[in-house]
């Protein structure tokens, strides 16, 4: 699955990992997310995010 940042403040979202102050199980897919989950770091939305390359 693929990793997703958000463009604020680099909080990369890692589906392996979820979302845990969000109730968001281990192994939850990006698009699998609620239409309102927002970035824990900053609140930034959902929609704003980008597709994470941890090649750079």
């Amino acid at each position: 699955m693929k990793k997703y940042k958000c463009p604020t403040c680099d909080y990369i979202y890692d589906p392996a990992l979820g979302d845990s102050e969000a109730d968001i199980p281990a192994g939850t897919a990006f698009e699998d997310l609620p239409d309102d989950w927002v970035c824990p770091d900053c609140g930034e939305g959902k929609d704003e995010f980008v597709v994470y390359d941890e090649k750079g």
